[in-house]
């Protein structure tokens, strides 16, 4: 039995002074080492502080200029990713890698993931021309990719809109500059389109003064350039007059649905009937 604990224990024993013997030869190395190693991390540290308190910067001297504030989180989130990039490279170098060839490999990898990924690709050169451009800007109420909302931000890939519903859409901004873009909130002023349908037996004139009346009483509505009221289509049940005021982008829902009640009421009152769809059948008796 001792034998067989000492066959054991001597390559533990030898073991273990090899280590201590490669330690006390390398202790320098292993200094130095760590010494990177610690100062990376300083430099990770230190410099995403720095990046943040940049990119923090670039964003109140641009609203200081009253840039939009979607411009703002764009160019923000830009600055703040490149700057972060600069201070992974420095972090490696400190530990010992060749710069240029992470540069290299950066650059590879980049040509290959922008192959692979060219639909993001696509969507971050979009964003550059939404934020050139500016087709809308942030809490523009807008339409761009089949959905209506209020922008809320521009970011690098996507837009994010908040629907009247309180529901948050992310539409990708390939899809916002591949598509048309209602801007319904860029002009001071918009025209309400409602279409009024009274009966055949109504006296067309007096419905016309009416609607014009009901319209101009209503302060909201502007009187430049004034309202339009006329005939704009014989229906199967009924004449149906177009009236079109104009008002202040920010009252045209309110606007709407008071001269809508108002309308209804005001006929009601004059005793100008607004028809429903009807059919009426004829029946002749056959005799036989």
């Amino acid at each position: 039995m001792a034998n067989e604990s000492t066959t054991i224990e001597t390559p533990l024993v030898d073991g273990l002074e090899q280590a201590e013997h490669w330690l006390s030869n390398n202790s320098d190395l292993l200094i130095q080492y760590g010494v990177n190693i610690l100062s990376a991390l300083l430099i990770l540290f230190i410099g995403n502080i720095i990046v943040k308190a940049v990119a923090n910067s670039v964003s109140k001297v641009l609203e200081k200029k009253n840039m939009d504030k979607a411009v703002i989180e764009f160019i923000h989130g830009l600055v703040r990713y490149l700057l972060f990039v600069i201070v992974l490279i420095a972090a490696l170098g400190r530990v010992g890698v060749q710069t240029a060839s992470v540069v290299a490999v950066i650059g590879a990898a980049g040509l290959a993931v922008g192959l692979a990924l060219q639909g993001s690709l696509s969507n971050f050169a979009a964003g550059v021309l939404i934020v050139a451009f500016r087709p809308f800007k942030s809490g523009d109420y807008v339409e761009i990719g089949g959905v209506a909302g209020s922008v809320e931000s521009i970011q690098i890939f996507q837009t994010v809109l908040t629907t009247p519903d309180n529901k948050m859409v992310v539409v990708p901004n390939g899809s916002v500059i591949g598509s048309p873009i209602t801007n319904y909130s860029r002009h001071e002023t918009r025209r309400i389109d409602l279409m009024i349908g009274v009966s055949y037996g109504a006296d067309l004139q007096k419905t016309k003064e009416l609607l014009t009346k009901i319209c101009e009483s209503d302060e909201r509505v502007l009187q430049e350039p004034g309202v339009q009221v006329g005939v704009h289509t014989l229906a199967d049940s009924s004449v149906n007059f177009v009236v079109r005021p104009w008002v202040k982008t920010a009252d045209y829902w309110d606007t709407y649905f008071d001269l809508m009640q108002a309308i209804k009421e005001g006929l009601d009152n004059e005793g100008i009937e607004i028809p429903f769809p009807q059919m009426d059948v004829h029946l002749n008796k056959v005799e036989a």
